[in-house]
């Protein structure tokens, strides 16, 4: 089996990685993760896995390169890391009863080959009417400012939801493992 890299610095998709109990390393990326004009989110969030794992790729050349970015989507708008208190409550403000669609993109890059699957997991949160009192008391407790859409969704957060809708629960923290699962198989690894 190849080694494999994980193409990113979050903590949260490193904890989810060794669910898959599979030995990795990790490594940040640096690419600009900026959208083009016109870019779609779903083709923004499959660029950006892709971007991230081959850019890894001089140091990592004989490796499975995994690249995974994540942004929320509501209404037309994308919501990225609100990275301040102001910024976290007004998009909690704005899902309030509303419903927000999470776009999970996924690359699995074999760096000997340069051969890349890559793919975009949708995930749906329906938000419950929120107070503002709700707002404040849980970014006081959980303060989530590096997370898309202001919330952790493995804590506290999860008492923000009505309801959530999708094919892999684990694409909301930031790596679908069940997508993950398939390329590793087409890949060769056979998990478990």
């Amino acid at each position: 089996m190849p080694p494999l890299v994980l193409a990113s610095s979050s903590p949260y998709r490193r904890e989810l990685l060794t669910r898959l109990r599979l030995p990795f390393v990790w490594s940040a990326p640096a690419i600009d993760e900026a959208a083009r004009p016109d870019e779609d989110a779903s083709s923004l969030v499959r660029r950006l896995a892709e971007e991230k794992a081959r850019a890894l790729t001089p140091d990592y050349p004989r490796h499975l390169i995994i690249g995974s970015d994540q942004v929320a989507v509501l209404g037309k708008q994308i919501l990225g890391k609100p990275e301040t208190y102001e910024r976290a409550y007004a998009q909690l403000l704005a899902a309030s009863g509303n419903s927000v669609t999470f776009l999970t993109g996924l690359a699995l890059l074999d760096s000997q080959n340069g051969h890349c699957q890559v793919d975009c997991t949708p995930f749906t949160v329906h938000f419950r009417q929120l107070s503002e009192a709700q707002i404040t008391r849980y970014l006081q407790a959980e303060q989530p400012y590096d997370c898309a859409g202001s919330f952790k969704a493995e804590g506290l957060g999860v008492s923000l939801f009505r309801r959530t809708e999708g094919s892999d629960a684990t694409s909301l923290i930031g790596l679908p493992l069940i997508r993950l699962v398939d390329m590793l198989h087409m890949a060769g690894i056979d998990i478990p």
